[in-house]
C-alpha cells in the first residue's frame, strides 16, 4: 500500500507542475484553480493564510495581492520564508497566536482569508470529520470579526454530511456559500472547498459558529441517547 502511494506520488503531474513552477506544494494549484474560478484574492489585499505550512497557499496569496498587497501565514510548522510574506508559528485557535496575528496586520481588517487546514486525523472518520469541522467553525470564529464587509473566505473541509450543518450555520454571513472541487484535488481525496464570497457583517448573530455546531452535534447525540433509552425500557418490559 505505502509502495503503491509513493509510486502515485512520484508520478502525481501536479506535483511535477509545482515543482517546475517553483511552488513548494502541489496544493498550490488547487488555490490557483479556486482563484480563477471565483477571483477570491484581489490586488491590494490583506489575505490571512491559515494552516499555511509548507507556504504553496502563500506563494500564491503574494502573486495574486500583488505588491499592494500583504499576506499572513498562521501554522503549528515554521515555514521557509516567501517574499510578501509574514509567516506565524502557531496554533490559530490560541489567543497568543490570535492577538501576535490581529499585530501582524496592524490592526486592519482583513479582506480575504484562505485556509487549507487539516486536523491530526484519528483514523475514525466520523471523528475525523467533525474535528475538521470544529476546527474550520473555529477559525470562522477568529477571523469573521477581522473580515471586511464583501470580504472572501475559502476553506478546506471533508465530504460528509456534518458539511451541512456547517453551510448553515455560514451562510447568513455571506451573499455566497459554494462548494467546489478544485482538478487539482486527488482523485481519492474526501476533500472539498468551501467557497465564501461578500461578507456581510452586519448579518452576523454574534453567536460562536463552533458553538452552534457543538450544540447541534449534542443535540443529536442527545436524541440518540434518549432513543436509546427508550429501546431499552421497552425491551425490558417485555
Amino acid at each position: 500500500m505505502a509502495d503503491r502511494w509513493a509510486d502515485s506520488h512520484r508520478r502525481d503531474s501536479w506535483r511535477k507542475m509545482a515543482k517546475n513552477s517553483g511552488y513548494r506544494a502541489r496544493s498550490a494549484f488547487k488555490l490557483i484553480q479556486i482563484q480563477k474560478k471565483f477571483n477570491l484574492i484581489r490586488e491590494g489585499d490583506n489575505v490571512l493564510d491559515v494552516g499555511s505550512h509548507p507556504g504553496g497557499w502563500s506563494q500564491v496569496s503574494v502573486e495574486f495581492a500583488g505588491d499592494d498587497g500583504y499576506v499572513v501565514g498562521v501554522d503549528l510548522e515554521p515555514c521557509e520564508p516567501v517574499d510578501g510574506c509574514v509567516f506565524i508559528v502557531g496554533d490559530i485557535t490560541d489567543l497568543e497566536t490570535q492577538k501576535r496575528t490581529i499585530e501582524a496586520f496592524s490592526d486592519s481588517m482583513i479582506n480575504t482569508v484562505v485556509s487549507d487546514i487539516s486536523p491530526n486525523l484519528t483514523g475514525n472518520w466520523s471523528r475525523d470529520q467533525i474535528i475538521s469541522l470544529q476546527l474550520v467553525a473555529s477559525v470562522f470564529d477568529f477571523s469573521l470579526p477581522l473580515l471586511c464587509p464583501g470580504g472572501n473566505f475559502v476553506t478546506k473541509i471533508f465530504q460528509g454530511e456534518g458539511i451541512e450543518k456547517l453551510i448553515q450555520l455560514v451562510k447568513p454571513r455571506f451573499s455566497s456559500v459554494k462548494r467546489y472541487s478544485p482538478e487539482a484535488s486527488r482523485n481519492s481525496s474526501s476533500e472539498v472547498y468551501l467557497i465564501c464570497k461578500n461578507h456581510v457583517p452586519w448579518k452576523n448573530t454574534g453567536a460562536s459558529i463552533l458553538s452552534e455546531l457543538n450544540t447541534i452535534y449534542n443535540s443529536e447525540e442527545e436524541e440518540v441517547n434518549e432513543k436509546s433509552a427508550i429501546g431499552f425500557r421497552l425491551h425490558k418490559a417485555k
